[in-house]
Parts: structure tokens; C-alpha cells; sequence
């Protein structure tokens, strides 16, 4: 077996990066099954409910908002959590108010509740059979891979056709579980839930095979590297993910910026540009063209997206942009 020696570049890029960052790909990794048998997962799952969930209150104003405004259009920002216990407490009157002000949604991707557009996608992009996990990392890790795939009640075999990333990943939201946490709880879900509801028009910044592609796209080096931080930390895997959940629905960006913004920053430069600002840099243009029209609209992304130097608020901004906190 080939040794792998863990870069720096990914010991900090854990839970709160992801959570906070990159969307339906996060949830899809909730289907914890060998890839053949995630067809009849998808089939299987009931459809999210389409009773309004109850949203539990935020103590105090609750998570951060923003507002930018010109003369005929009002289009407001504001940062979710991809996966949340169902008793968070983010609910916020604010909020409320203008997401129901709002003539349409945007997300990160249109369809945040279409866990099936991902089949094809895991078949393409993460699955390798002629080049086996067991061949690229070390007699150690395969024994943690193991050790952490059973508690999720699958193990090394199965997943050895795994791409590195696609094994991260899914070992990545494995603690998330057993500490009560569910992509069914996300922010996405909820407002996606309300927005139908409401008959309001939908619209995603990207497609769900964009975000694929950001992690498959990585090279085996990074996914390797991604791999072996995520066996190493597993045991503390909620840490700063309760951390950072608790700095999102109380509104403290700074912490938020700290947590899932910084440390990936400094850590990784390749993800933070690949999973953050090259991303930000192609929303914040769309929001521009938004601006060039008319009316008022609700965006939702996750909440790394809407903090740090490289955040959406600041590219409009440095781009002559006014963006107001709520």
C-alpha cells in the first residue's frame, strides 16, 4: 500500500466549511450506502413533508441579514446552515418578513430537495472501481476508514471503490448524524418548503453538477489529503461544527468568519479559492444583473459565503455596491 502523508493544507478544512459552503452535495452524503445500492435509497426515502415546519426562535435578532438596495429593486442576503438538529433555534421575525416580501428565491442550486439529480452525478464523478481506496492509503487509515464506515453500517470493502473525496465526504457527515443533525433540517429545505408553499419562483446561482465537479475535481493529492484529516478528526467531529452553528443563529459573523471562513484559508488556498471565492466572484456578478431589473428577491447561501474579506458583501461592495446589514 502507498503511504500518504496528510498536507497542512486540509487539516483545517472540516464540518464548518462544508456545512456552511457547499450544498445539496453535503445532504446527498446522508445516503451512507454503497453507490450501487443509492438508487434504491433515493427510491425508498419518503418525500420531505410538505407541512410548514415550525422553526424554533432565536434568542435575540437570530442570524445575520443583509440588504441591498437601488431605486426599483430590494434583494436581500442572508447565510444558512446546510444541516441542523431540527430543534436550532434560527427563527427570526426579520427574517420572516422578508423572505414573505420577496417576489422570488434564489438558492445556491434550484433544486436544494432533489436528492435524485445526484445518482447520476455519484456514478460519474465518485466512484473508481480500478482504483481502490485500499491501494492509496496506508495500512492505518484503512483500519480508521473501517472503523468509521461501520458506524454508519457500511465498512472498508464496500466503500473501497470510493473516490478519496467521495469517502471523505461521506465519513465527513457520519458524527453529524449521530449527533442529531439532519439535511432535512437545513435551511434550504425549510425556505425551499415555504417558497413552494407560497408559490414564489425559485432560481439556483449554479446546478448541482457544478458542485460536484468543485470536489471531484480536486486533485487525488487534495482528496487524499481531505481523507486522511477526516479519519484523523473524526472522534471530534462536532466540535467546531457546534461552534459555528451556535456563532450562525446568534448573528456573530466574526465568529462564523473564524470558524468556517479563516481556517480554510489559511489552510487550504486551493479549496478556499475553488469552494469560496471564485464562487462568490460568479454570485456577486449575478446579483448585479439582478439589480439591473426590478422587484424584490430572497437569496440564500450558505453562510461562509457571506462572511470573511472574500464574502459576497464585500466583492459588491469594492464593486461600488451598497450592502447593508439588516
Amino acid at each position: 500500500m502507498t503511504r500518504f502523508s496528510l498536507f497542512p493544507t486540509f487539516a483545517a478544512v472540516g464540518r464548518p466549511a462544508l456545512a456552511g459552503a457547499l450544498g445539496l452535495v453535503l445532504a446527498a452524503a446522508w445516503a451512507f450506502q454503497p453507490v450501487q445500492a443509492i438508487a434504491q435509497a433515493v427510491e425508498a426515502a419518503p418525500a420531505p413533508a410538505a407541512a410548514a415546519r415550525v422553526v424554533p426562535r432565536a434568542e435575540g435578532a437570530g442570524p445575520a441579514l443583509w440588504v441591498v438596495r437601488d431605486a426599483d429593486s430590494t434583494l436581500y442576503l442572508f447565510g444558512t446552515v446546510h444541516v441542523l438538529r431540527p430543534t436550532t433555534a434560527w427563527g427570526s421575525a426579520r427574517v420572516d418578513a422578508a423572505f414573505d416580501s420577496a417576489d422570488e428565491v434564489w438558492f445556491e442550486i434550484s433544486n436544494p430537495d432533489d436528492q435524485a439529480a445526484l445518482i447520476p452525478l455519484i456514478r460519474q464523478h465518485g466512484v473508481s472501481p480500478d482504483r481502490q481506496l485500499s491501494h492509496l492509503i496506508s495500512t492505518g487509515q484503512l483500519t480508521l476508514l473501517d472503523n468509521a464506515a461501520r458506524s454508519i453500517g457500511s465498512n472498508a470493502v464496500q466503500m473501497d471503490i470510493y473516490r478519496p473525496w467521495l469517502a471523505a465526504l461521506t465519513l465527513s457527515v457520519a458524527p453529524m448524524v449521530e449527533a442529531g443533525y439532519d439535511p432535512q433540517s437545513g435551511v434550504e429545505l425549510v425556505l425551499k418548503a415555504r417558497a413552494d408553499r407560497a408559490g414564489k419562483p425559485v432560481h439556483g446561482f449554479e446546478t448541482i453538477d457544478k458542485q460536484v465537479r468543485i470536489l471531484a475535481g480536486l486533485s487525488e493529492t487534495e482528496q487524499l489529503a481531505f481523507l486522511a484529516s477526516t479519519l484523523e478528526s473524526y472522534q471530534e467531529a462536532t466540535i467546531e461544527l457546534e461552534r459555528m452553528v451556535g456563532a450562525w443563529a446568534a448573528g456573530d459573523v466574526a465568529t462564523m468568519e473564524a470558524v468556517g471562513v479563516e481556517e480554510m484559508r489559511r489552510g487550504s488556498p486551493a479549496l478556499y479559492q475553488a469552494l469560496l471565492v471564485q464562487r462568490n466572484i460568479d454570485w456577486a456578478g449575478q446579483i448585479q444583473t439582478l439589480l439591473e431589473g426590478s422587484g424584490s428577491a430572497f437569496i440564500a447561501v450558505g453562510a461562509a459565503h457571506l462572511a470573511g474579506e472574500d464574502s459576497v458583501q464585500r466583492i459588491l461592495q469594492d464593486r461600488g455596491v451598497t450592502v447593508t446589514r439588516e
